[in-house]
């Protein structure tokens, strides 16, 4: 039996909403980004400030933030992530404590909290420069050859992982 809980109730649900709000925000986040990862790719010319009025209009999202994402396009045409706007990273930054402790009391309570979890991994990932996603690129190139990127040159590379005797790899072209 999970132990009752112990603390103040009002501050703790005062984290809770801080904790919603800030994965409400990276999860619009990565969404417009995913937006315009495809706008580039395939030529479109989105206006992410009219998309946010849009779901704002007449779709089951119906945020009131909808109106503050805008305002960030507006302020910045291209902007890369709504986490660089000025509102929305003074927000995040200013609730990623009360987040934290929300998502460290449902981890030790075993309460699974995956969408609290995977928007902090998500801020976490974003404003890291490095990621020790190395070890990832590695099985990736072992088993499939994907190839991966180093730090210290440009480019990409492949390592013969079972062959390699002098322990180089060779740059892909």
């Amino acid at each position: 039996a999970k132990a009752p809980f112990q603390g103040d109730k009002a501050a703790f649900i005062e984290a809770v909403r801080k904790a919603l709000f800030a994965s409400k925000i990276c999860s619009y986040a990565q969404g417009f980004a995913q937006m315009r990862a495809a706008s580039e790719e395939y030529g479109w010319d989105l206006r992410y400030g009219d998309i946010a009025m849009i779901f704002r209009g007449g779709c089951i999202i119906r945020a009131r933030f909808l109106q503050n994402i805008k305002d960030a396009y507006d302020r910045d045409p291209e902007l890369r992530n709504l986490l660089l706007d000025p509102y929305f990273q003074t927000i995040v930054e200013s609730y990623q404590g009360a987040w934290r402790e929300v998502v460290a009391a449902a981890v030790t309570n075993g309460v699974p909290v995956p969408a609290f979890a995977s928007a902090l991994a998500y801020f976490d990932s974003y404003r890291t420069e490095r990621l020790p996603a190395n070890l990832l690129q590695a099985q990736r190139d072992y088993f499939g050859a994907h190839t991966f990127k180093r730090v210290d040159k440009e480019g990409t590379f492949h390592f013969n992982w079972m062959e390699a005797p002098n322990g180089q790899p060779v740059q892909s072209k």
